[in-house]
């Protein structure tokens, strides 16, 4: 195990890349390793736990470990008829043969099953010969319960992955799909990031992805019109306040916002330019730098901070205090994901709410920050191909593309589908037309959350006003390289 500090709260793990670590006090990293076990494990027997699925905390009871056997009991039919001439009375048939029984597959997954729902009944429609056990566990313990059953052979036959798509298939635990009529189908921005030296582990489930969510009847209050730009989003702002409404809330407490919304602006001008194709490959290995590519884009973005956006206060505001404050009209924008909009609904039915995409310096369509949201990998040492071969072949379906999104919003990344995600997105329509959702931390970086969060944390000190842009995109190379030495 390679560590870079040691966590002094355990049990506070959080999980979505290459890397575990804590989410409330110092990085531990936590490795993959095909021989033996790498970490202390984190206390838990069962109980509860809790885990942010963007934004939204769902409280599950932790699955089983051990995988319960499937007994059917099967009965012998007597004979109805006469006994033959001579043969003894009350002397029976031979016994008639067992129904098959089905063929149990195990899906071990992060998200919870609610948002699988619609997907779930329809593999059960579709395959009545095969049992699907979905195993939910959560995303603090996924990556610690996961590797300990593949290490003792036990793993489940179809795992949800993510950043650490590249580990574990060069651990050898992953089958390789990349042959596959199935993997075929779908657009090389799903399958990307889960393509390691040229060979596909994972089909992509829909994306994520994140905007500025705004309240369409102040804009119209304030004769604002969805921004173009970041010199556009800013005077936006300031008509708003003009107004008397409160233009942007933001749960700077957490470190995600401004980092989104920063990279927002990178994607627009530097991501967007095909000359910076390669650059996250060479970020991966050392040979390109944050502080050098980045600087003049997130300099740029600062702006928000030094025309009072986004002030010192929001440090002490919380997600949930955000999204409250948003959803009852206390301020018109908020940066957010699909997953907020059920919430907002319950708290004001009668809101006006739409979402635009992050601009950048010069005018465009904007961009999302988001990307895969997970996707599904086949356990390379499962008993049952075949059986979930054809669950990956009818996922790469319309049918259940549509079912996916039905309980979990996004887009496809199946070629040809079209998902109508209703008005509060139409704000989006060109964004999504052009591709235009990224995120280099899940899409490319091999220590991707580690970077992010130390980045992110470094924005609130320029928030504060005690760092500068410079020195947290420095911070944020600085981790970079550290994860490249502990990963050897």
């Amino acid at each position: 195990m390679h560590r870079l500090k040691k966590c002094t709260k355990k049990g506070a793990f959080f999980r979505q890349t290459p890397a575990i670590f804590c989410y409330g006090c110092e990085m531990e990293l936590i490795l993959f390793s095909p021989a033996g076990r790498y970490t202390e494990t984190i206390g838990s027997n069962g109980d509860t736990a809790d885990t942010k699925q963007g934004g939204n905390t769902m409280k599950k009871k932790l699955p089983a470990l051990t995988l319960a056997a499937v007994m059917a009991a099967t009965m012998l039919a007597g004979c109805g008829g006469t006994p033959a001439s001579g043969s003894a009375a009350g002397s029976s048939a031979p016994a008639s043969a067992p129904a098959a029984q089905p063929v149990e597959i195990r899906l071990m997954a992060y998200n919870a099953e609610t948002s699988r729902a619609t997907y779930l009944a329809l593999l059960k429609e579709k395959f009545p010969n095969i049992k699907i056990t979905y195993e939910f566990v959560a995303l603090d313990n996924f990556n610690n319960v996961l590797n300990s059953q593949l290490q003792a052979g036990q793993g489940p036959d179809i795992i949800e992955v993510g950043g650490e798509t590249r580990l574990l298939a060069n651990a050898g635990y992953l089958m390789d799909l990349t042959g596959e009529a199935f993997t075929g189908k779908y657009a090389q921005a799903g399958l990307s990031p889960y393509t390691v030296d040229g060979k596909v582990y994972a089909n992509p489930l829909q994306s994520w992805y994140e905007g500025i969510f705004y309240n369409k009847a102040l804009f119209r209050e304030a004769g604002a019109s969805i921004p173009k730009t970041l010199d556009e989003f800013i005077q936006v702002h300031k008509d708003l306040a003009a107004k008397g409404i409160k233009p942007q809330t933001m749960g700077a407490q957490s470190w995600e916002p401004m980092m989104k919304q920063s990279i927002g602006v990178v994607n627009n001008e530097f991501y967007s330019d095909p000359a910076n194709k390669g650059f996250d490959e060479k970020f991966n290995k050392g040979e390109a730098k944050l502080a050098d590519a980045w600087a003049p884009y997130v300099k740029e973005w600062s702006k928000v901070i030094a025309e009072g956006c986004l002030t010192p206060d929001m440090l002490g505001l919380s997600y949930d205090q955000a999204l409250d404050e948003f959803a009852t009209g206390k301020a018109a924008m908020w940066e957010s994901g699909p997953w907020a909009v059920n919430t907002i609904l319950e708290k004001n039915p009668e809101i006006e709410l739409g979402m635009f995409p992050i601009p950048g310096i010069q005018e465009g369509p904007g961009w999302l920050v988001g990307g895969p949201g997970s996707a599904l990998a086949v356990n390379a040492k499962t008993t049952h191909p075949e059986e979930v071969k054809q669950i990956l072949e009818f996922t790469a379906t319309p049918e259940a593309q549509q079912a996916l999104i039905k309980d979990n919003a996004g887009s496809s990344f199946l070629t040809g589908v079209e998902v109508d995600l209703g008005e509060i997105y139409d704000g989006c329509a060109e964004a999504f037309k052009a591709g235009n959702v990224y995120a280099p931390w899940t899409a490319a970086w091999i220590s991707g959350n580690p970077i992010v969060e130390g980045y992110g944390k470094s924005l609130q000190e320029v928030l504060a006003g005690t760092k500068t842009v410079e020195q947290a995109l420095a911070d944020a190379d600085a981790i970079n390289d550290t994860m490249r030495e502990s990963l050897g």
